[in-house]
C-alpha cells in the first residue's frame, strides 16, 4: 500500500494538450460559448425563450422527475442494505478522514445556494403554500419550514449519490481508465462508449454541469454584492452589474487558486475551513438568537416533513391548483439531477477506499443533516424576526429582493458588521468550493486516461475554472430567478436518459460481478 503522503502526487501529463480528450475538450468549449453569446447579445429574447422552455418542460415532464427521484432513493437504499453494500472501492483505506470527506462532499454539492435559500426559502412557501393552504396561517408555516428540508434532503442527495456509485464502481472495481460517464455506461452501450453515443453522453454532462453551476453562482453573486455594499457603505444601484462582475472575478481567482493546488492542498483545505467558519456563524446565531424557538421549530419541521414525506414525494398536482410543484419541486429535482453526474465524478474521486454502503449512507445522511442544520437556524431565525415584527422579511423581499432581506436579517444580530463580514467570507468560500470541484471534475472528464492516484493537469483545471465564469455572468446579466430556474431545468432533460443508462449499467455490472466466486479485494472484509 502507498504511503499516505504519496497518494496525491501523481499527475496526468502536464504538457499542453498531452492526455487531453480533444473531442470532449473542444466540444465543451464550443457548447459553453454557444450558450453564452446568444443570451448576451439578445437578452430579452433569450429570457423569453428560457421562460417558455421552463413552462413547457415542467408541465409536461414534471411527473418523470417526481417518479425518478423516488426511484433513485429506493434503489440506493436497496444497494446499501443488500450484499452489494459491502463492496469496497479499491484495495486501500479511505484517502480522507470522515470529516474532510463529508466537508468536501457538502461544500462541493451545496455552494452558496444554501445560505441564500436557507434564509428565505420559507418565505416563498409561507406566502404561496402548497395543497391550497391559506397563505400566512399556522398551517402554511408548517409547510414553509418542512418543504425546504424536503427539497434539500434525502431525495436531492440521492440524485447526487447515484452517479457517484455508478462511476466509482466502474472506476475502482472494474478498472475503467477514465472518469467519463460514457465509460461507466459501457455495460449497456458496449463499444459505443468510445463512439459517437459516448461522446454525446460526455458532452451532455458538460452542459448539465455548466447550467446547474451557473444557477448556483447566479444566486450567490447578488447576495455577495449586497453584503459588500452594506459592509462598505456603497451604492448598490450605482454600481449595478459592475459589482457583479467584480464579485465573479474575485470568486474565480479564489477557486482557480484552490483547483491549482489540487484535492489535498486546495479543495480539501478550503472545504475544511469553510465548514468550520459556517458552523461558527450558525452556532453564533443559535446562541445569541431565540435558541428555544429555533430548536423547537426545527424539530417540528423535521417531524412534519417525515410525517408527510410520501405525500410530498408523490404530489403531482394533477388538478393544477397552483404552480407550486413545477416552480419548486420539479425545479429542485432538475437542479440536483443536472449536478448529479458532476457530483458523481467528484464523489468518486474522493471516495477511494470506502464501501458502497459507506458512500451511500454517508452522502445521503451527512448531506441531509447539514441541510437541516442550515435551514433550521438561518430560516427559523428569519421567521422569528418576521413573526415578532423585529424585521419585515416578507416586505423587504417584495420591495427590495431576497439579497436585501438576507442582509437585513443578519444586521439584526449583535455586532452586525462582524457577522456580515463572516457571512460574506463564508459565501465567497462556499462559491469557490463549489466551483473548484466543478473545474476539477470537468478537467478529469476531459482527460483521456486518469488512474485512481492521478490528477488532471494543472493548466487544464485552471482553464475550466475561468471558462466556468462565462455563463453565470450571462445569467446574472439577464437578472431574476426565472432565467436561472429555466436554464437548469432545460439542461437536465437529456441527462435524465443518461442517469437511466448509468443505473442500468451499474445494476448489470453488480449482478455479473457478484455472481462470480467472491475472493478479490472488491468485497470489503
Amino acid at each position: 500500500m502507498q504511503e499516505p503522503q504519496a497518494k496525491f502526487k501523481q499527475q496526468a501529463p502536464q504538457g499542453l494538450g498531452n492526455g487531453l480528450d480533444r473531442p470532449i475538450f473542444f466540444g465543451s468549449v464550443i457548447i459553453i460559448l454557444s450558450l453564452c453569446l446568444p443570451l448576451a447579445i439578445y437578452p430579452e429574447a433569450g429570457q423569453r425563450m428560457l421562460g417558455a422552455a421552463f413552462d413547457y418542460l415542467t408541465h409536461n415532464f414534471g411527473i418523470l422527475y417526481l417518479m425518478g427521484a423516488a426511484a433513485t432513493l429506493l434503489f440506493l437504499l436497496y444497494l446499501a442494505f443488500s450484499r452489494y453494500g459491502d463492496i469496497r472501492l479499491g484495495d486501500t483505506s479511505p484517502d480522507f478522514s470522515t470529516f474532510s470527506w463529508s466537508a468536501m462532499l457538502f461544500c462541493g454539492g451545496i455552494g452558496t445556494s444554501i445560505l441564500y435559500w436557507g434564509t428565505v426559502e420559507w418565505a416563498h412557501y409561507y406566502e404561496n403554500p402548497p395543497f391550497s393552504v391559506v397563505p400566512g396561517t399556522p398551517e402554511a408555516l408548517n409547510w414553509a419550514v418542512s418543504y425546504p428540508i424536503f427539497h434539500w434532503g434525502l431525495m436531492g442527495w440521492a440524485l447526487y449519490c447515484l452517479p457517484g456509485v455508478a462511476i466509482s464502481y466502474s472506476y475502482y472495481v472494474r478498472g475503467a481508465k477514465s472518469l467519463r460517464l460514457s465509460e461507466a455506461c459501457a455495460p449497456i452501450i458496449g463499444s459505443q462508449a468510445n463512439g459517437v453515443l459516448g461522446r454525446v453522453i460526455d458532452l451532455l454532462f458538460v452542459i448539465g454541469l455548466v447550467g446547474a453551476c451557473s444557477t448556483g453562482i447566479g444566486l450567490a453573486v447578488p447576495l455577495i454584492g449586497m453584503s459588500v455594499t452594506e459592509l462598505f457603505g456603497l451604492d448598490r444601484a450605482a454600481l449595478g452589474f459592475t459589482l457583479d462582475l467584480i464579485v465573479i472575478f474575485v470568486v474565480t481567482i479564489i477557486f482557480a487558486t484552490s483547483v491549482w493546488f489540487g484535492l489535498e492542498k486546495g479543495i480539501k483545505r478550503l472545504s475544511d475551513w469553510n465548514v468550520g467558519l459556517a458552523f461558527v456563524l450558525l452556532l453564533f446565531i443559535l446562541l445569541v438568537g431565540p435558541t428555544l424557538f429555533i430548536v423547537e421549530l426545527g424539530f417540528e419541521a423535521v417531524g412534519h416533513m417525515l410525517q408527510n414525506f410520501l405525500r410530498m414525494s408523490s404530489w403531482a398536482d394533477a388538478s393544477k391548483t397552483s404552480s407550486f410543484v413545477e416552480s419548486w419541486t420539479v425545479f429542485y429535482w432538475a437542479w440536483w439531477l443536472a449536478l448529479g453526474p458532476y457530483m458523481g465524478i467528484f464523489i468518486c474521486k474522493i471516495s477511494r477506499g470506502r464501501t458502497l454502503r459507506q458512500m451511500i449512507l454517508g452522502c445521503i445522511g451527512y448531506g441531509t443533516l447539514g441541510s437541516v442544520v442550515f435551514f433550521s437556524i438561518l430560516g427559523n431565525y428569519a421567521i422569528y424576526l418576521e413573526m415578532n415584527a423585529i424585521f419585515p422579511v416578507l416586505d423587504t423581499m417584495s420591495s427590495a429582493g431576497p439579497p436585501s432581506a438576507i442582509v437585513g436579517v443578519l444586521t439584526t444580530l449583535p455586532w452586525p458588521k462582524l457577522v456580515l463580514m463572516l457571512f460574506t467570507i463564508v459565501c465567497v468560500i462556499f462559491a469557490a468550493t463549489s466551483y473548484d470541484s466543478s473545474s476539477y471534475t470537468l478537467a478529469a472528464s476531459a482527460t483521456e486516461e486518469l488512474p485512481p492516484t492521478a490528477h488532471p493537469a494543472r493548466w487544464h483545471r485552471v482553464f475550466w475554472a475561468f471558462l466556468l465564469g462565462l455563463l453565470p455572468i450571462t445569467l446574472v446579466y439577464l437578472g431574476g430567478l426565472k432565467p436561472l430556474q429555466s436554464a437548469v431545468t432545460l439542461v437536465s432533460v437529456p441527462l435524465f436518459a443518461v442517469i437511466v443508462l448509468l443505473t442500468l449499467s451499474l445494476y448489470k455490472s453488480l449482478r455479473a460481478d457478484t455472481s462470480l466466486p467472491i475472493g478479490s479485494a472488491t468485497i470489503a472484509d
